[in-house]
């Protein structure tokens, strides 16, 4: 099922490179601008239905989850990234999956804030300092669900409310009835299967 979700992204290149283009009507700073450009409020989340297998990828910037980018030194900086990795680590309270009868079966997170990154990161971003201040929060969580038939759509109301710094989440999705990209707001959380 993994395959599935390394391939989301390539099927729907064109429609983020739609959704993309259409964000151009405000400021960047950025110079180096791309498809995957890290921009606070703004997260990503892949979606893959297939069978009785549900895949998510959320991958946001550190600054939408825990208030900040740099390595946790203060007991407060500490003790945010730790309220935040619980949080992630119940996925079922984040995504609303309740009429699909869906058990986590894995989830893993990376970031560099967890301190699970790996000891040449630090030389890598020498080389690209703009990169360097800049900290991502990646999620993978894997489901099983017993009625995944009965999975209608994907309520993200509770992540936004967790995670209120997060304005909107870019979706890509392929399920059941094909694929689709949509942009997905606190007034709007909600993504039909």
């Amino acid at each position: 099922m993994r395959h599935l979700l390394l391939a989301l992204p390539f099927a729907l290149l064109p429609l983020a490179a739609q959704a993309h283009e259409h964000s151009h009507d405000h400021d960047h700073d950025h110079a180096h601008d791309s498809l995957g450009a890290h921009e606070h409020g703004v997260a990503s989340l892949n979606v893959a239905l297939d069978g009785k297998l549900l895949e998510l990828q959320l991958e946001s910037p550190a600054m939408n989850l825990v208030g900040f980018e740099h390595a946790a030194k203060s007991d407060a900086d500490k003790a945010k990234v730790a309220a935040a990795k619980k949080e992630l680590e119940q996925p079922l309270q984040l995504f609303a999956l309740a009429s699909g009868d869906c058990k986590a079966t894995e989830v893993e997170l990376e970031s560099p804030l967890f301190g699970d990154a790996d000891h040449d990161h630090d030389h890598d971003h020498d080389h690209h300092p703009h990169e360097g201040e800049h900290s991502d929060i990646q999620a993978h969580y894997r489901f099983e669900c017993a009625n995944a038939n009965e999975l209608k759509q994907l309520d993200l109301g509770e992540l936004f409310k967790r995670f209120p710094a997060t304005e909107k989440i870019q979706v890509q999705l392929i399920g059941p009835s094909g694929q689709q990209g949509v942009e997905l707001t606190p007034a709007q959380p909600r993504l039909s299967f």
